[in-house]
């Protein structure tokens, strides 16, 4: 069936519960999982307060050990589970991109994702990661609400 599943990440409420089931289902079927997180690059203009109180060094320091804590977490849960897992943290602009990348990249032959994760209102505007990714992306996609 499924050998390598993608799991996309923000660490949202919705995109962990989407993580435990995706892990469950990767135990079930004996693939294993790769994990992904992606990063928003800092911007000076910005409604995020975290990039708001922040000097870029600063921000781009507290993104990436918050990723490298949570992708540790998850790995964590995985290996007690008895499911193989591999991470990995980008930043980027278009985390579409990365999910469609990393999967292609990483011979992941399904991609499990929530339907939206904390991007809140730019989503709205821009349309949601999940949006483009079940549109762009060759590899079957499966939406966790």
């Amino acid at each position: 069936m499924f050998r390598n599943i993608l799991v996309p990440t923000d660490g949202s409420p919705l995109s962990a519960m989407a993580v435990d089931k995706a892990l469950a289902f990767a135990k079930e079927t004996g693939a294993k999982v790769t994990l992904l997180m992606d990063i928003e690059p800092y911007h000076i203009l910005s409604a995020d307060a975290e990039q708001l109180a922040s000097t870029r060094e600063e921000y781009e320091q507290q993104a990436k050990a918050f990723a490298a804590q949570h992708l540790a977490r998850v790995k964590d849960k995985a290996a007690t589970m008895g499911v193989a897992c591999e991470s990995e943290h980008f930043v980027s602009g278009e985390p579409y991109r990365s999910i469609i990348d990393t999967a292609t990249k990483k011979g992941c032959d399904l991609i499990a994702m929530a339907s939206h994760g904390r991007r809140g209102i730019s989503a709205l505007v821009l349309g949601s990661v999940t949006t483009k990714v079940l549109t762009h992306s060759t590899i079957p996609v499966l939406v966790y609400r």
